[in-house]
């Protein structure tokens, strides 16, 4: 005999609840109108909170760079680094999709290694697709890559790995010419198969023309709300890093604050032993 569920149980999240998220079900969402929420990960504790809380894509982005071993620039990182940073997270997810970035170097002006360096990631990490920065200028790489049967994301606008090029992080695309490109670049993308882009730092007015334009989803990061779904790095919208506050960032907790202060107890109650007591002792 069936029932119908209550507003609570279907409100509530939990890891029968909702199928695995895959390339289809992320356009298929994007059919119905449904936004995606995206989150980085870049260790398997972080991932398994992500993952639980109901992200629906994963990122285990070249932006660890920055965040995990202080780089500058997402330049250094290399396709061993994020390839270890991955394995961890594939660890710990079940239900979100997870996918990571081609690190400058891996893939740009020759396809062959490309495709090597995709394949490695999808073998040795466990990934369930790749992310690369572009448009036209690495059309043959994408297209070697999805040839293989591994479904490639796109990124667009700002992207970081061509900081050099750049010269700063300001907003992209915000003159006539380049936005005409981002968006021939975009439909490129989407023609080739890419399963979704990424657009980072574009004006929102011309990431909605994008989104509208493509049939793949579009996530922004400071691209308005225009756009089929979100990605933030989680380290950022936790409030981890107050040295970042850029305007499209929302902090949703103060953890540098939680954190600071726990350990400031940790450091008293050592000093004045205090910790441990004699409950926490064999």
């Amino acid at each position: 005999m069936s029932r119908h569920l209550t507003v609570k149980e279907m409100s509530t999240y939990n890891e029968t609840s909702k199928p695995k998220v895959t390339t289809r079900r992320l356009g298929e969402m994007k059919e119905r109108g449904e936004k995606i929420a995206c989150l980085t990960a870049y260790d398997y504790t972080v991932a398994t909170l992500v993952d639980g809380a109901g992200i629906d894509l994963i990122l285990v982005g070249d932006s660890a760079s920055n965040v995990m071993a202080g780089n500058l620039t997402t330049l250094p990182i290399t396709l061993d680094e994020m390839i270890t940073y991955a394995k961890g997270v594939t660890k710990g997810v079940k239900r979100a999709l997870v996918v990571v970035d081609l690190p400058f170097g891996t893939y740009q002006g020759n396809s062959k290694e490309a495709l090597a360096s995709a394949i490695r990631v999808m073998k040795e990490a466990n990934a369930e697709a790749v992310k690369l920065e572009g448009g036209s200028e690495i059309r043959e790489s994408i297209e070697r890559i999805l040839s293989a049967g591994i479904p490639v994301m796109g990124h667009l606008g700002l992207t970081p790995q061509s900081i050099n090029k750049f010269g700063t992080y300001n907003v992209r695309a915000k003159e006539e010419a380049e936005a005409r490109k981002l968006m021939e670049d975009a439909m490129m993308l989407d023609s080739l198969g890419c399963f979704a882009i990424v657009l980072e730092k574009v004006p929102a007015a011309l990431a909605a023309e994008v989104a509208a334009a493509v049939k793949c989803p579009v996530i922004g990061i400071g691209a308005g709300s225009g756009v089929d779904g979100q990605i933030l790095v989680f380290q950022d919208m936790m409030g981890m890093n107050n040295g970042f506050s850029p305007k499209f960032l929302r902090k949703y907790a103060d953890l540098a604050g939680i954190i600071t202060e726990g350990l400031g107890r940790y450091v008293n109650d050592v000093k004045n032993v205090d910790f441990p007591n004699e409950k926490e002792q064999y």
